[in-house]
């Protein structure tokens, strides 16, 4: 029997030691991913939606998404403005 705990990043299935924090899973997963949900240019939530804070703790079959935040700068804004 295994002793780690599997959880879910993306629909990714991963391995991970009991213990490992949200932000130790999108790592695993992408370490640049986890960077931009560090720096605040990701959301991170829960198979629910509900945001996960990045210290959060995670137990075996936790689902976790990361979605990269659009981010319009002002010379992208809208033509009809």
């Amino acid at each position: 029997m295994s002793s780690g705990m599997r959880v879910f990043v993306n629909s990714a299935p991963l391995d991970l030691p009991p213990g490992t924090d949200v932000r130790g899973a999108i790592r695993a997963h992408d370490p640049a991913l986890e960077a931009r949900a560090a720096s605040g240019a990701a959301l991170v939530t829960d198979a629910r939606g509900i945001p996960l804070p990045l210290d959060g703790p995670l137990a075996a079959g936790a689902i976790v998404r990361v979605v990269v935040r659009a981010r319009r700068g002002e010379q992208d804004a809208d033509a009809d403005a």
